[in-house]
C-alpha cells in the first residue's frame, strides 16, 4: 500500500467563502485534516498575492503547494500562451510543486517545441482535461500527449475524472489512454441538477468504487485532489473523512 498526498483545492470551499476569509486562512483547517498538499487558484485572488508569505505559511502547516490557473495553454491562434512563463514564475516564489494550465486550442500546427524552456523550469507543467470543447475532449488531449512525447516535450498531466461527463466521454477510457501521463488527479462526481445542469458533488460509494477501478491505470500514489463541494457544520469533521476516502483509494499499476 502506498502512502498517498491528498490535496484539497481551495476552491472546494465555496468561492465567494474563500474571497472573503482569503485563501491562506484554510491552512490551518487543511493540516488538522490530514491533507499533504494545498491547491491555491488564482481565480479567487481578491488582489495581488504576496507568494513569499503563502509559501512560508504553507510550510508551517507541513504543506506542499500547487499553483492553478484558468490561463489555457495554446491560444486560439495556434500559439503558446506567453504568460505561462509569468505564471511558473509565480508558483516559483509560492515554492509549488507544479503549476496547472488548461490545454486550450491545440490543433495540428501547434509549436510544441516551444513548450521546451517552459519545462526546465523548476516547477512542473501539468496540463488539465478542463469542460470546454476545444480543450477538454479525449480525442483532442490524446493527440496533444502523443505527439509531445515523440518530441520529448510532453509535460504533466491533472486529470480531472469528473469533467470527462461534461463531453459524455468515459473517464476510464481516458484512463487507460492517457495514464502514462498523469501526475495528478482531481476527484469529483458529477451531478445533472434539474435545469439540466451538470454540477460536482461529493462522491458516493459507487463513485468511490469506480475511482478505485481507474486509478488502476496510473502510476501508484499519485497525488489525489478533492475538487467538490466541502459544506458541513462540523467542517473539519467532514472534510477529514472526504480525506481519508482518498487517501484510502488503492492506487496499484494495472497489468491488464
Amino acid at each position: 500500500m502506498h502512502s498517498n498526498t491528498v490535496s484539497i483545492s481551495l476552491s472546494s470551499f465555496g468561492a465567494d467563502s474563500v474571497r472573503h476569509l482569503g485563501q491562506a486562512s484554510y491552512l490551518p483547517l487543511l493540516a488538522a485534516a490530514g491533507v499533504r498538499r494545498v491547491e491555491w487558484r488564482e481565480e479567487l485572488f481578491d488582489q495581488a498575492p504576496d507568494f513569499a508569505v503563502w509559501r512560508s505559511q504553507a510550510a508551517e502547516h507541513g504543506l506542499q503547494s500547487l499553483y492553478s490557473t484558468p490561463l489555457e495553454l495554446w491560444r486560439e491562434d495556434g500559439s503558446l500562451e506567453p504568460a505561462i512563463g509569468e505564471r511558473l514564475q509565480r508558483a516559483d516564489a509560492l515554492g509549488a510543486v507544479a503549476l496547472k494550465v488548461s490545454l486550450g486550442h491545440y490543433r495540428d500546427g501547434c509549436d510544441l517545441l516551444a513548450l521546451k524552456p517552459l519545462l526546465q523550469a523548476r516547477v512542473a507543467l501539468f496540463v488539465e482535461n478542463d469542460q470546454t470543447a476545444h480543450g477538454g475532449r479525449l480525442e483532442t488531449l490524446l493527440a496533444f500527449f502523443r505527439e509531445a512525447q515523440r518530441l520529448a516535450v510532453a509535460p504533466g498531466m491533472t486529470f480531472d475524472i469528473g469533467n470527462w461527463y461534461w463531453h459524455d466521454e468515459s473517464p476510464l477510457l481516458a484512463a487507460q489512454l492517457l495514464g502514462p501521463w498523469v501526475r495528478y488527479v482531481h476527484c469529483k462526481a458529477v451531478a445533472r441538477r434539474a435545469d439540466g445542469r451538470l454540477v460536482a458533488v461529493p462522491p458516493q460509494a459507487l463513485d468511490l468504487a469506480q475511482w478505485r477501478e481507474l486509478i488502476k491505470h496510473f502510476a501508484p500514489g499519485l497525488p489525489r485532489a478533492i475538487e467538490y463541494p466541502l459544506v458541513a457544520d462540523d467542517l473539519l469533521a467532514y472534510t477529514a473523512q472526504q480525506v481519508a476516502q482518498l487517501a484510502e483509494l488503492e492506487g496499484q499499476v494495472c497489468h491488464g
